[in-house]
């Protein structure tokens, strides 16, 4: 980039931070993915929608791409910098601005921490059900770019379904705001449905209102212990046939169980071939008798034992064991590739046993972890991005699970977006009608193609 546009900038904008040595840009070169970084022209922090929208104008006028940031956390290079580009981080917009405990909502900026919004519900008796495994780190903004789910998705759904409206700078630099409090909206298009998973492609979200509801009143956790896969996935069949949606239904693999055990210490059974972390929340009576009646169809189902939560510290030691996976696994290897696919329930058992055999077919080492009541996995590679030939093997590998899932009648991610590292599975999930009509709305709102190019699908097949 010419230096001279770099000095326009700062003159232009003298109130705005711009990072522009390779020193100080250099963590602002990746994000939470593996084996992707590109170094930006320049890191520039606005502290308000306004000054975003500035920015924008001015790389609209100049034709600079500009890549949004929050905390860095997301895991499919979406925040990875394209060449020549500008990093908008929005660390520094991070007011919690209101909450409405009349109309159960919330407003934030962008760049309020997840963990934030959910303790500010708390502090007034409602809750934020949403959490990512990052939430308390990740940002609201990232969140809703990224459409995050989390451990309660199974019942409460995923960031969507809490979105009632949006502050968005459009690639002009126009603000747009979509939504409001009503609970019942329906006057022309829901624009908000766009921004919302668009990875920073449509717009740059600035603000974000929040649907809250009424805190549980009551929760019981519980740890049921399988020697075999095939029977810990029977068990969350029957949990789902019963009529019972618990708040999270969670599976952990051989491997992760040993990994989180070497780093968590927290009592997991060696030994067990997988795990289910079970947790159901509403009133009193209704927990209770949910969770006796879970505890018996693990038992019915084959689980060894099943260990129930009595005090909210033994729960709290429970959910450690699924909420410290991807930091345990992280540990063994120089590089972890937490990968993301989802199929249906009913071909979980299948989904499993095929990454396990292709494991051992390219030798590489994968745990694997996830949502099991919704069908969401996340094979995990732990491996060395130095060693090339074990890569290879990685690559052909991914390909195959992601491959496999669509078999399924799933999906290549269900929760971490496509960003860089999965737009080339993209045409076989979705099929090319489906990215044609993206690559239009695409060129609608970003015409000069300069925010996140290059994320989920090129606009020149």
């Amino acid at each position: 980039m010419n230096p001279k546009v770099l000095s326009l900038f700062s003159s232009q904008f003298p109130s705005i931070l711009c990072l522009t040595r390779k020193e100080d840009i250099i963590p602002y070169s990746f994000d939470g993915t593996a084996a992707l970084q590109n170094t930006p022209v320049a890191v520039v922090f606005p502290r308000s929608t306004q000054e975003v929208a500035g920015v924008v104008k001015f790389a609209s006028e100049h034709l600079i791409p500009i890549v949004t940031r929050g905390s860095g956390t997301g895991l499919s290079g979406g925040s990875v910098p394209t060449p020549g580009c500008f990093v908008l981080c929005l660390s520094k917009i991070n007011r919690i601005l209101e909450v409405d405990d009349q109309n159960l909502c919330l407003l934030a900026e962008a760049g309020v921490i997840t963990a934030a919004i959910a303790k500010a519900a708390d502090d007034v008796g409602l809750f934020y059900p949403p959490d990512p495994g990052s939430m308390k780190i990740s940002t609201i903004g990232g969140n809703v770019a990224e459409n995050s789910g989390g451990l309660r998705g199974l019942k409460y759904g995923v960031t969507r379904d809490y979105v009632m409206g949006l502050e968005v700078v459009l690639a002009s630099g126009e603000i747009l705001f979509t939504g409001n409090k009503c609970v019942k909206d329906v006057a022309g298009y829901t624009l908000r449905d766009l921004f919302i998973g668009s990875e920073g492609t449509l717009g740059i979200i600035t603000r974000v209102l929040i649907k809250l509801i009424p805190k549980p009143t009551a929760r019981k956790t519980m740890l049921a212990i399988y020697d075999q896969v095939e029977n810990a996935a029977e068990t969350v069949s029957a949990i789902i046939a019963a009529k019972i949606i618990p708040c999270t239904l969670e599976f952990l693999d051989s491997v992760t169980i040993n990994c989180v055990e070497d780093y968590a210490k927290v009592g997991l059974p060696r030994e067990a071939a997988a795990i289910l972390l079970i947790e159901t929340d509403g009133n009193t009576s209704a927990v209770q008798e949910e969770a006796s009646l879970m505890a018996k169809l693990a038992t019915k189902h084959g689980a060894v034992s099943v260990q129930i939560a009595e005090t909210a510290e033994q729960a709290a030691n429970l959910a450690t064991a699924r909420r410290a996976a991807f930091s345990s696994l992280a540990r063994v290897a120089p590089t972890t590739i937490l990968e993301d696919a989802t199929v249906p329930r009913s071909e979980l058992v299948k989904m499993i046993r095929f990454i396990q055999q292709t494991s051992a077919k390219y030798h590489l080492k994968i745990g694997t972890f996830g949502h099991m009541g919704d069908g969401n996995l996340h094979p995990t590679f732990l491996t060395n991005e130095r060693n090339h030939e074990e890569m290879k093997r990685v690559e052909v590998a991914m390909k195959e699970i992601f491959d496999y899932a669509v078999l399924l009648g799933g999906t290549i991610t269900g929760e971490h977006g496509v960003g860089l590292a999965k737009k080339d599975f993209l045409n076989q999930a979705l099929g090319e009608l489906n990215i044609s009509v993206m690559r239009k709305m695409k060129t609608a709102f970003d015409p000069l193609g300069i925010l996140n190019p290059g994320k989920i699908f090129d606009l020149n097949p």
